[in-house]
């Protein structure tokens, strides 16, 4: 799913935003697509612990797809200890169990209690560890809790991009006040039930002359089930406007083309159609 409309960035991401600390990864592009996952979700700090490879090399970059400014800005750390040194509170992702006492949460869980933190002038980081092994021990005995995300317990493995990713979303999710749903009616609006009721009125009307609606009986039933159909369309302005129009033409311009052709004009042939007699 691709799209960008820089005039809609109106939300100003705060500096206490949770930085996202990668220890020890492995490959360029991996981190160049956490540098994308990030700015997806408005998270800018990106921290490096002792990388294998240059975070700023051509893959990577190409990797970032237009996030590289994140790359750019990221700061580089010799351990997991300096990069954390100025943090107050620290998260670790895993998928393992390890064999301490620690504090589980979801990443929906941990993003709430980071809106909680940062909203408080707290800063905060998650860290995630190296592709093929994850964080070691000692370096999840640095944090305060642990984040773990319920997939389906048989195959629950995640490469980089998608851990920071699903973090990411919960987190800007729990700040996000978007509808769950919504009608998007660009230069019309939703239709009033004055407008609705008139459609039916028309609809109805129409129906009752061709003979539609002649079973008595069954009238009250038939205009029910035909006006639970169109309000459950969320119709605009505009629709019921065209639906007027439909119901015009399907009377009058059915009569209109129904009139017999002037005396001398002769029906054209429909294409593919030989005359009796032709050979």
């Amino acid at each position: 799913m691709a799209g960008t409309d820089r005039t809609r960035m109106s939300r100003v991401f705060g500096e206490n935003a949770p930085a996202i600390v990668l220890v020890r990864p492995q490959l360029a592009e991996n981190i160049g697509m956490v540098a994308r996952a990030m700015l997806n979700c408005g998270l800018t700090a990106l921290r490096l612990v002792a990388p294998r490879e240059d975070w700023l090399a051509e893959k990577a970059i190409a990797s970032a797809s237009g996030a590289d400014g994140l790359l750019r800005e990221a700061r580089f750390f010799e351990t997991t200890e300096a990069a954390i040194a100025d943090i107050n509170r620290v998260y670790a992702t895993t998928a393992r169990r390890r064999d301490m006492i620690k504090r589980v949460l979801t990443p929906r869980g941990a993003a709430e209690r980071l809106r909680t933190q940062v909203a408080a002038g707290e800063r905060c980081a998650v860290m995630f560890g190296p592709e093929r092994t994850g964080l070691s021990n000692d370096d999840v005995a640095l944090a305060d809790a642990i984040v773990e995300v319920p997939l389906n317990p048989a195959y629950c493995s995640l490469n980089l991009a998608q851990a920071v990713l699903l973090l990411g979303y919960e987190w800007y999710q729990a700040g996000d006040a978007t509808p769950a749903e919504q009608l998007v009616t660009n230069d019309t609006q939703p239709a009033t039930r004055g407008e609705l009721l008139g459609f039916f009125d028309h609809l109805e009307r129409e129906l009752d002359d061709c003979g539609f609606l002649r079973n008595a009986a069954k009238r009250p039933g038939m205009v029910r089930n035909l006006r639970n159909l169109f309000e459950r369309a969320d119709l605009t302005e505009q629709e019921i406007r065209t639906l007027h129009g439909v119901v015009k033409e399907l009377r009058h311009g059915r009569v209109e083309r129904a009139q017999p052709l002037p005396v001398g004009v002769v029906q054209p042939l429909s294409v593919g159609v030989v005359e009796d007699g032709a050979g």
